[in-house]
C-alpha cells in the first residue's frame, strides 16, 4: 500500500473537506460579529479514520477556555490526528493543527501547524493582520483577503453558518490558508439525508466539495461530507473516493455541545 497518500488523504480530505463545507461570512467587513450558537468552551469531538477495511487513526477536535490575547477574548481551537498503534510499523503519525481566534469577530490571530510523519517534521506558524490584509510566516508577508481563515479556525467558523433555504446545488466559496498559499474553494450544497454512523441515526446536511483532480483524486467530486442538521452543525462523516482505495472519517464521541444533538434520531 502506498502509504504517502494517507497522509495527504487524513489531512488535506479529512480537515479541508470539514473546512469547505460551508461558505463564508457574506460581508467582508473586518469589524464583523458573530453569533457563537454552534459551539462552547470545552466542547470536544472524536473521529475514527478507516482506510479502506483498516482501522487507520483518530481525530481530536476541541475547543479551549476562553481566553485573552491582546485584550481580547479568544479561542483556541485544536486539530489532532494520529495513526494507530497498530497503523504505526506502517507508517506512524501525529499532526496538529491549532488556531487562536478573536471570539467576537471569528478571524484567527495566529495559526500554528505541527507534522510528524514517521521521520518527516514540518512546522509552519502564521501571524495574521486582517485590518491591513496581510499574514506573516516564515516564508514572509503573504497577502489575505479579510477574514481569510485556516484549517483549523474555518472548521468552526463554518459551523455558525446557516443552510436554510439555500437550492440544490448552490455553490458556496472561502478564502482559506494552506501551506503558504491562499485557496479559493467552493463546495456544493447537496440537500439532506439520514445515515446510519456508529453512534445511531443521524439527520444531516449533505455536501460536497470541489477537489483537486491529481495522483489522489480521480475526480473533483470525490469527496462528501455529512454536518449534523441542528444548531451544532457538527461534522459527522466523510467519504471519498482515491486511486488507492476509499477513506472514511466518522464521528464517534462528543462531549460538552452547547445545543442538544437534535438530530441524532436513534442512538445505537
Amino acid at each position: 500500500m502506498n502509504t504517502k497518500p494517507f497522509l495527504k488523504i487524513i489531512f488535506s480530505v479529512g480537515f479541508l473537506a470539514l473546512v469547505w463545507s460551508f461558505k463564508p461570512s457574506e460581508s467582508h467587513d473586518y469589524k464583523r460579529e458573530m453569533m457563537h450558537d454552534a459551539f462552547q468552551a470545552k466542547e470536544l469531538l472524536s473521529y475514527r479514520i478507516h482506510y479502506g477495511v483498516l482501522n487507520a487513526g483518530t481525530v481530536d477536535m476541541s475547543v479551549s477556555k476562553p481566553l485573552n490575547i491582546h485584550n481580547k477574548k479568544a479561542y483556541n481551537f485544536k486539530i489532532e490526528g494520529r495513526t494507530n498503534s497498530s497503523f504505526n510499523w506502517l507508517y506512524k503519525v501525529r499532526d496538529k493543527f491549532e488556531s487562536w481566534v478573536d471570539a467576537s469577530s471569528h478571524t484567527p490571530l495566529r495559526y500554528a501547524k505541527t507534522v510528524r510523519e514517521n521521520d518527516y517534521y514540518h512546522q509552519d506558524v502564521a501571524i495574521y493582520n486582517h485590518k491591513e490584509k496581510y499574514l506573516r510566516n516564515k516564508e514572509g508577508k503573504i497577502n489575505i483577503t479579510q477574514n481569510t481563515q485556516d484549517l483549523a479556525s474555518a472548521i468552526y467558523f463554518m459551523r455558525q453558518l446557516d443552510f436554510k433555504n439555500k437550492p440544490l446545488n448552490y455553490a458556496y466559496p472561502m478564502d482559506i490558508y494552506i501551506d503558504n498559499e491562499i485557496y479559493n474553494l467552493k463546495v456544493a450544497y447537496k440537500g439532506k439525508e439520514t445515515i446510519q454512523t456508529d453512534l445511531g441515526k443521524v439527520r444531516c446536511i449533505k455536501l460536497q466539495p470541489e477537489m483537486v483532480v491529481d495522483r489522489v483524486f480521480k475526480e473533483k467530486d470525490a469527496v462528501t461530507v455529512w454536518v449534523s442538521d441542528d444548531k451544532n452543525h457538527i461534522p459527522v462523516r466523510i467519504e471519498a473516493a482515491i486511486y488507492v482505495g476509499s477513506l472514511k472519517v466518522d464521528l464517534t464521541s462528543y462531549k460538552n455541545l452547547k445545543n442538544p444533538f437534535q438530530s441524532l434520531l436513534k442512538k445505537k
